[in-house]
Order: C-alpha cells, then structure tokens, then sequence
C-alpha cells in the first residue's frame, strides 16, 4: 500500500503563529503609541503643572497684593467714638476678643460701656476706656490707676490694593485662624480631607448616593484640594477633560505640599462673592466684611456662615438673601456636630443665635475711594507687577478714624438733605477730602454716598464750578500785587458792567442787594459778587489768573471777569490743594498718599517726602485766613458756630449761580477739608453751599477736633493785630463808641490814634 502522505506538523500553527504575531505587534504598537502619548502627556503636564504648584507653594509668602495701613490709631481723652468703633479698630489690628484680660498681649475685654486692652508690645500696661455719650470719657492706665489723654496703637491694616480682578483679600497665616473656621469648612466641603490623597472615590461615591436618592445632582464631589485646582490653575469649564485633569492635578498638589499648606492655601482663597465692586476671597477678608471682626474672633456661629456661603457665594450672600444663608448657617452646624467638631449643646445655642453680619464694614473700614485713588498714584510710578506680586506694605497716610467719621458725615448729611429737598427729589451725591494742610497728607477722602452703588469717585475726578468758594483767591492776588492792601481795605458794592469779551457782563449778589461802600472782610463774608468782581478788576484778571496757575493748579482759567466768581472747572482735591496754601502760610503742598513702601522683610524700599514750595507770602495769606475766620462769625458761614463748632478755624461757602454745586471748604491749622454736593447729571440743587455742604462739614469737623486742643493760627512776625475805629480806620482810643480788632502787614498798620472820638 501506498504510504499515506503526512502533514508537516507544525505548518499551520505556524502560519498561524505569523498571523498571530502580526496582529500582537500590531496591538503593540498601539499600546506602545498609546503610552508614549499618554506618558509624554502626563510629563508634560507633570513638569507644566508641577512648576506652577511649586511657584504658587513657594512664591505665597513673596507673591502677594500689596497691603495697605492706615496711620497710627490715637485715642484721646475726650474724642467723639463709641465701645462699638474702638472693638472694630482693635479687630482690625489682630487683638483677640477674652471675657477677661488674661495679661498675654493683644486681648481686649468689653464690659458695656468699658473697653479693656492689654496693647501689643512687651512691658505695655493694660489700658482701659471709658465711653459715656458717644465720648471716651477717660483713658485709665490699670496698673497706676492712672488718667492718660491719649494713648497710640498700631497701623490700622486697611486692605489688599486689589489686583486686575478687582478682588480683595487679606493673608492670614494658619495657626491664626480659629479652628472652628477650618471645622466648619472641613464638614460642608470635604471632611476626608486629611484621610485621601487629594481624590477621594469614596467622596463620589457617596454624592452620586446621594444625588440618585434625591433625584438631582446637586452633590459635587470634589475634594477640597480639587476645588483649590479648578481655582488656582484650570478654567470652569465642565468636561470629562477638566474633571480627570482636575483629579490628576489634586494628587499632584498633594504630593508637593503638606495637608496644612494646601488648607491655608484654601482658606486664604475660597471666594465668598461680591460686596460693591469687588470680589471677597479668604476667610479673613470674609470676617471683616459680613462682621466687621478679625477673624480670630469669629464665634462658631459665624464660622459656620462662612463655610455656608461657600458653596452659592452670590445666592447665599448675608446680605441680600438673609433667611437663605441663616438656613444653610444651620446645615453647617449640624454637619459640624455629625463630623465631632463640637458638643450638641454649643451647636443648638448657635443654631437658635441671629445671623449678626453687620453693614457699612466696606465703605467705613475699607475705604474704597482711598484706595481707589492709592492705587492710581502707585501705579503711575510703579510697575503693576511689583505692586500684585511682591507683597509691599504700603503706610498709608490715611487717617482711619477721620476716615470713619467722613463716611458717616456724608451719608448722615445727606439723610438731612433729603428732607430739605423733600421726599420726591432724587438725593444728590456728595464728596469729601480732608488733608493735613502742612504736609499735603490726604487724611480721609470719600467720593460718593456708597461704593456699592457707584464706584465714581467724585473727590478726585468730577470737575465742578468752585462758585464762590474761589473768592478768597482773588483777595490773595489783590495782597500779594498791592503791600497796602489788606483786610481794612474799602471797596464799592454797587452795580457797575463788566466788559467780557465782546459782550457785557452785569453781576447780581446773591441776595440782590448791595451793601456800598464795604471792606474786603465784609465783602469776603458776605461773598458779595459785585464788590469782588470789583476787586478783580482793580488787581487784574490776568494777575488772578497767574495767581492760581503758580499755586500748581490743573484747571485752566480765562483772565474774564466771571472767573471771580467761578466760572470754571476743579475737582474737590485740587480746590483743598489750594486752601492749604492758605492754611500753612503760602506753600503750595503735594497731596501725599503715603509715607513708605517696605518689602515683605519690613525693609523700607521708597520714601515719599514733604514735596512744599512757596508760591504766596505768609503775610497775605495770613490776612486771607483772617477774613475767612470771619466768615464763620459774622458771614454766611456763621450756621458752623450755630451748630455747636466752636474751635478757631477759617473757612468759606461755595454756591454756583445756578446753584448746581454747594461747597464748603474750611480748616483749623491742622485740618483742612472740602465738601462738595450736587448732582451727576448737573441739575439744579436749589440749595446753597450753607444749606447743604456746611452741614456736613461740620458734622465731620466736630468728631474730627474732639479731644484735640484749640490752638489759633500763627501770626507771621510781618502782621500787626491792632484794634481800630471802624468808622476812620484810625487806632481805636477810649474814647471811640465802637471797636474792631483787625489784621495788616506790620509796614502799613495804622500808627495814629483816632481823632474823631
């Protein structure tokens, strides 16, 4: 028989091993170019990423807005305040709320109407105040049981100068926030955090439980790492992508700092919505806005709002949807008693306490129109960076309890406007500036009646006819042309035509009448339009205006005859830059909005000096201050001693013929401040500068001298104070029926005794 053929063993597997081969190395090129991508995406991404986390850990401390101080607080004897502005104060500085001093330094205790502090720094004695009706009664130092007429604390930390985003924020290391803070955020946002890896799986699982139990998706899931991620260095985006590059990115974290970093970082950053135009990050910033507090000494209800906000910033604002956020406040606390972070009984007394967020922390402890205009002059000089990412400490010249009762002045005087207008007139706007007239320093400025609703600042940016106010300028030119001139000088209030132009120009008193023959201290505080145009005229506009533009003034003027009254544009700090060349003898100052920058070590990196020059002599500009003083006596000023100011001070009223703007200026040898009231859109006020700029004037001037001393202005060695017969001008003698006490320069004092008594 044939032998049967047999088959190769082997062939076919492999023919099939070549197959198989094939598609293995097929799959293995895939898999190797998958890893590749993979691999070289996750190194990309690691060295991306890990430079950025790097940067973000250690550059904190370096890379941080610069921070803002007001000057040193002082206390006095005898100063307009209440417990409730010297605790906000003492929050601001860092001190920490005790039932009783304990003798560590930075506590304070209030018991009613007492306030008792232990001041920073060592070998400090505890110090108490005493309040009784809106005054510090006494200032007692415990240890002597001694009386003090004042006492200085720290630099009032102020704010952060805001970056692009316009946020604000202020650093607080971790062991200075209160572990209920952290707690309370731990509970609502990611209680395994110091259990996962920056991940949490079991975290999902559980929210996407609860989701489908509750039919929505309202659990997120996130880690509180994950959260600091998506902040810090991803888009809002919502994608798988993000997600799982969101995770990646929280181990990473994760792997290059420690669990105490990463919540500092958080607590330092979380957002908590708006308030005005800004955006609120970080607890601390939080504690200063909803409560006015540092954030040392927010209670475990209060803690428990913030954690509460975080999840709806805007929806469950304190402000504006109360009953929302006090509902959520209460989930917080629960959570918090779940979690073992407090016992049921502190958790039930905060449940059943009220919401307590306070109103007006922003425009009265934050002052925004300061900063606004802080910023804007650093930044002229300085690079953005330097100022967003460096950390400087900016001493401002800010003075904050002026600051406060600015704020309070001009949303109080406006309330008294209201009813002057009547209910149905819309309230107009208002502007203040207050400067230390020595040096230029601007010690309190606001520029509308709240920030929340409208961030113009109207102090420094709206362009408004002086009127009136401009007046004593006029009588300075006319001093500094002619020696002889001076107070005591006569001058026809009688109607008389003006050419201007082409065209004449007929001017009215406000009062439409005239008063004859006057001196120029009658004129100036009666504010008689006429006899003052009429002294234009005598010393020449063009010398007025070669007047103001030596003084440094922006605002350009036409030597025309309504100039005197006017009839042209300044902002309220251009008109107190030129009020304090008569308030400190005829230097022309500066506005000086700091002192110094310090880099983040405390070294002074930039000191702004005193910038004075002369641009007027201090005896004409003493005779000016002289009359002006009379403007508060005897002419349409008086109201400011009607109204309880009493203390030696100068001043004058602005009001526009139209009466669109009412303005006050007036100072003490310390304090010079402007007020200015109109409307926006330039309708007519109706109101007179006396009517409704005055009052506000005085209301801030009255808190800002208390507990000061009365000290008179300064006569230069070049005036003589003599009394004079009104009637003749001659030297007052026994005999004359009437007396006046009067001002010139020492050369052109009268020397002969009256003859006609």
């Amino acid at each position: 028989m044939p032998k049967k053929k047999r088959k190769k063993r082997g062939s076919k597997s492999r023919a099939y091993s070549r197959r198989r081969f094939v598609i293995v190395a097929a799959l293995l090129s895939i898999v190797s170019a998958m890893a590749f991508v993979v691999t070289a995406f996750l190194i990309f991404h690691t060295l991306r990423f890990q430079a950025l986390v790097d940067r973000k850990l250690e550059g904190e401390s370096s890379q941080r807005l610069a921070s803002v101080s007001a000057r040193p607080f002082v206390i006095r004897q005898a100063q307009r305040s209440t417990p409730e502005e010297l605790v906000s104060v003492l929050n601001d500085l860092g001190y920490r709320q005790a039932g009783t001093l304990s003798g560590a330094e930075g506590e304070f205790a209030r018991t009613g109407e007492k306030v008792a502090l232990q001041p920073f720094g060592e070998f400090r004695p505890p110090i108490e105040v005493r309040f009784s009706d809106s005054r510090i009664e006494a200032i007692t130092e415990l240890r002597l049981d001694a009386l003090l007429d004042r006492i200085e604390l720290g630099a009032v930390p102020v704010t952060t100068l805001f970056g692009d985003d316009r946020s604000k924020r202020r650093w607080t290391p971790l062991d200075e926030i209160p572990v209920p803070v952290a707690q309370a955020v731990l509970a609502t946002e990611d209680r395994r955090f110091f259990t996962h890896t920056g991940f949490d799986p079991i975290g999902i699982a559980r929210a996407l439980a609860t989701d489908l139990r509750r039919g929505d998706l309202s659990q997120g899931g996130s880690t509180l790492t994950q959260q600091l991620v998506k902040n810090y260095f991803l888009t809002p985006e919502r994608t798988w992508r993000r997600k799982i590059l969101e995770a990646y990115l929280a181990v990473l974290l994760e792997t290059r700092s420690t669990k105490e970093e990463i919540l500092e970082l958080y607590l330092n950053d979380v957002y908590l919505g708006q308030r005005g135009s800004f955006g609120v990050n970080g607890v601390e910033q939080g504690a200063q806005i909803f409560f006015g507090k540092n954030v040392s000494n927010l209670t475990v209800a209060e803690a428990a709002v913030l954690a509460a906000i975080i999840r709806s910033p805007n929806a469950s604002s304190p402000f504006r949807h109360p009953e929302q956020t006090l509902e959520r406040r209460n989930v917080v606390l629960r959570q918090m008693l779940d979690a073992g972070f407090i016992e049921p009984d502190t958790a039930n007394a905060a449940i059943a306490s009220p919401l307590g967020v306070v109103e007006g922390t922003v425009d009265e402890g934050e002052a925004p129109y300061f900063i606004d205009a802080l910023r804007r002059r650093l930044l002229e000089s300085h690079d953005p960076g330097q100022l967003q990412t460096l950390g400087l400490r900016v001493q401002s010249t800010m003075d904050r309890y002026l600051q406060s009762h600015a704020q309070k002045a001009v949303v109080e005087g406006l309330e008294e406007i209201r009813g002057k207008l009547g209910t149905n007139a819309p309230l107009p706007q208002a502007a203040l500036v207050a400067i230390a007239p020595g040096t230029g320093d601007v010690l309190a400025l606001v520029g509308a009646r709240s920030y929340g609703s409208s961030q113009f600042n109207r102090a420094t940016d709206a362009h408004r006819q002086p009127g009136s106010a401009f007046k004593p300028f006029v009588y300075l030119a006319a001093f500094e042309k002619d020696p002889t001139k001076g107070p005591a000088s006569m001058v026809d209030d009688a109607p008389t035509t003006f050419l201007q132009g082409s065209r004449e120009w007929i001017p009215q008193n406000y009062s439409r009448r005239f008063e004859g023959v006057v001196s120029y201290r009658r004129a100036l505080s009666l504010s008689l339009n006429v006899a003052t145009a009429r002294v234009g005229r005598e010393v020449g506009f063009d010398n007025v205006v070669s007047l103001w533009e030596s003084m440094g003034m922006s605002s350009r003027l036409s030597p025309y005859p309504s100039l005197v009254l006017g009839a042209f544009e300044v902002t309220p700090l251009e008109l107190a830059t030129a009020f304090a060349v008569l308030a400190n003898g005829g230097f022309r100052v500066e506005p000086r909005w700091f002192v110094t920058l310090e880099d983040s070590s405390g070294r002074v990196v930039e000191r702004r000096d005193v910038e004075r020059r002369r641009v007027a002599s201090a005896e004409s500009t003493f005779l000016v201050t002289d009359m002006l003083q009379s403007v508060l006596s005897v002419g349409t000023a008086k109201e400011v001693r009607a109204r309880g100011f009493n203390v030696s001070a100068a001043g004058k009223t602005g009001t526009t013929n139209d009466t669109r703007d009412a303005w006050f200026v007036g100072y003490t040898p310390e304090l010079l401040t402007v007020v200015w009231v109109g409307y926006d859109d330039n309708r007519s006020l109706g109101l007179s500068g006396s009517q409704a700029a005055l009052p506000i004037w005085t209301r801030f001037m009255k808190a800002a001298v208390s507990g000061r001393d009365d000290l008179p202005f300064s006569v230069p060695s070049g005036v003589r104070v003599v009394e004079i017969d009104p009637s003749t001008g001659m030297l007052a003698k026994s005999g004359c029926p009437s007396r006046q006490r009067e001002v010139f320069r020492r050369d052109h004092a009268p020397r002969d005794l009256c003859t006609s008594h």
